[in-house]
């Protein structure tokens, strides 16, 4: 059955330009609601996204949105501790669950037979989540586990996660904490904190609903009233975050990692939220600059020069703001002296002069491929369609992305590699190796 589900997954996928079909509506309670059908193969996917990452929580209380991602899978006033991922598998289904610095997103993927399961687990969650002292401190280790293997025993894991970046890029902002949070701040954090968090984010009108494949859409809306409309409406969720003022000077920062060898030049900028035009000119500079091996910078560092074991570059767009990063690992003794005022010399190249029509066509190809790629399959779409809707503010963004690239001009990215990528406004983190430090 396993097997099978997989292989559906990914049937009935976007054709090249074929538009996403869907519907929306609000439901009494404030939630939104998304419905995709797909008819194409015998596969479902419901999904619930909070407007609730890492960004939402409080100094001193941080982690607690990843927490969350966790600890809604203990179980409900229906579903046994232990029982989720036992029905769910045992349905032929499989689900998960992510969070980023602005959302939550939870889903199950089912032959589509089980439609009504997955409503009724995904409103349970909703509606009446079991949050006790064991559950907590079961998840507390579970997380501080995950914390150890993904961030501070992971090589370049402190760089990945924004442990060792984002606190240098933003000052005000709470981005410059890690999604994963702290050990101290889950430690400390009571059963009641966990409670108050759960009752102020976890409600209908700060969540979207999701369903796309196989069903039929009268089925589905007498499902979803049945089982959502009856979860009352919470407090309204204000959102107000420090803004972070204009970057004047240079930020310069050293950070150690007894995880690596190899140590870490990157140059960061601070850029805007990933609904700006900005923000997907930026990307499309990336993709010129170290899109594949063909890339101006990597045929330049890697293939001709031999000075880097790998280099990358990339605009990490977030709700509020986004950032874009620049990194290279040396090959051998390159001092990053020499790194730092070569990369400068290409930043400089793109602001002064047009890419070809030539390497800008070769973007669009690219970003085509990727944007058909990530439409395929319902799972893909629910979630492409809950982002669309809770990030960009508009759902049909599924299917206006790739006409908001297109619209972007050789002139649009030169502008943003000046309006962005300038001396004054570059965060340099030497990322090093902790014997480094040692050997000062």
């Amino acid at each position: 059955m396993k097997k099978l589900l997989l292989s559906l997954l990914f049937a009935g996928g976007l054709v090249f330009g074929q538009k996403i079909e869907f519907e929306e509506y609000k439901l009494p309670n404030g939630m939104h609601v998304i419905l995709h059908q797909d008819n194409s193969a015998p596969v479902i996917t419901t999904g619930v996204m909070y407007h609730v990452g890492s960004k939402d929580e409080q100094v001193g209380k941080t982690g607690f949105a990843h927490f969350f991602e966790h600890l809604l899978f203990e179980g409900t006033t229906n579903i046994q501790r232990g029982e989720w991922f036992k029905i769910v598998s045992s349905h032929g289904g499989s689900n998960n669950a992510n969070t980023t610095t602005d959302r939550t997103y939870y889903y199950e993927t089912f032959p589509s037979n089980n439609l009504e399961l997955g409503l009724w687990m995904e409103s349970d969650r909703l509606y009446q989540p079991i949050i006790n002292q064991i559950g907590v401190d079961t998840q507390k280790e579970v997380v501080k586990e995950e914390k150890r293997s993904r961030l501070d025993n992971q090589p370049y894991g402190k760089f990945s996660y924004g442990e060792a970046v984002n606190p240098h890029v933003f000052k005000k902002h709470p981005y410059k904490w890690s999604v994963i949070g702290s050990f101290e701040d889950l430690s400390s954090a009571t059963l009641e904190d966990f409670q108050h968090f759960s009752k102020k984010f976890y409600v209908p009108n700060n969540a979207v609903l999701v369903v796309a494949g196989d069903f039929k859409k009268d089925e589905a809306k007498k499902l979803i009233d049945k089982y959502f409309t009856k979860i009352p409406r919470g407090n309204d969720v204000v959102k107000s975050f420090p803004k972070e003022e204009e970057q004047k000077t240079e930020v310069r920062a050293t950070e150690y990692d007894s995880n690596i060898q190899i140590p870490l030049f990157a140059i960061n900028y601070r850029t805007p939220g990933n609904t700006t035009k900005d923000a997907y000119a930026l990307s499309m500079l990336s993709d010129y600059l170290s899109g594949g091996k063909s890339s101006v910078l990597y045929k330049k560092y890697v293939d001709e020069r031999k000075e880097a074991l790998q280099i990358f570059a990339f605009n990490r767009g977030m709700e509020d703001y986004g950032i874009y990063t620049i990194g290279i690992l040396p090959q051998g003794d390159v001092p990053f002296e020499k790194l730092e005022k070569d990369l400068q010399k290409d930043i400089e190249k793109v602001q002064n002069e047009l890419i070809t029509e030539k390497d800008y066509q070769k973007i669009l190809n690219g970003i085509e491929n990727r944007f058909v790629a990530s439409k395929s399959g319902v799972q893909n779409i629910a979630h492409a369609l809950a982002d669309a809707y809770m990030l960009g503010g508009n759902t049909n963004l599924v299917n206006e992305e790739l006409d908001i690239y297109r619209s972007i001009t050789r002139e649009d990215i030169k502008n943003v590699a000046n309006k962005y990528l300038n001396k004054h406004q570059r965060i340099i983190i030497n990322y090093l190796p902790e014997s480094a430090k040692e050997a000062k």
